[in-house]
């Protein structure tokens, strides 16, 4: 698939094969992730990746909205330092949001489907993750084969109108 392709086809996707995904495609999403940008080149995020199906239903539990991660093949934990300030806070959240969306892109480039999700409960993503007090766990971005239907360039997404969305030079 091609930049442009991936663009349209990613969509979230929270149901998921029993196939595994391989570990070269996996670590391509890595690589992704590793390479997106960052104020001052910060890179404050630190990955941890998880298949065992065990942990993965155990951290379905850390927000009510993390179901999806007991069914996929693999989750990625976005981990950051725990911010010292707000200005410290909202660059972390840029940047995690980055890195995000360029795993989750490379994912769809492999037509491996993506669906995000809060963490609501540290202690508990701590203690599945073994994360270190002085790290939070941002996101998950659970991974998967599409069960149903394939990733393919969307045609017409459920988005606003462009002319709506897009102004010139003023609003």
């Amino acid at each position: 698939m091609d930049t442009w392709d991936a663009i349209r086809a990613r969509r979230n996707v929270r149901e998921y094969t029993d196939q595994p995904i391989a570990k070269q495609d996996l670590e391509r999403i890595l690589e992704a992730g590793r390479r997106a940008p960052s104020a001052s080149n910060w890179q404050p995020w630190d990955f941890v990746v998880v298949t065992d199906r065990d942990q993965l239903r155990e951290l379905s539990g850390v927000w009510q909205g993390a179901s999806h991660i007991a069914g996929s093949a693999a989750t990625i934990a976005l981990v950051a330092p725990v911010p010292q300030d707000e200005g410290q806070r909202d660059r972390t959240q840029y940047d995690l949001g980055q890195a995000t969306i360029i795993l989750m892109l490379a994912a769809a480039d492999l037509g491996i489907g993506s669906g995000h999700s809060a963490v609501a409960d540290q202690p508990l993503a701590r203690r599945i993750l073994g994360l270190p007090e002085d790290r939070m766990c941002a996101y998950l971005i659970a991974l998967g084969h599409p069960s149903g239907r394939p990733l393919r360039p969307i045609k017409h997404p459920n988005r606003r109108d462009f002319d709506s969305v897009v102004h010139w030079d003023r609003w």
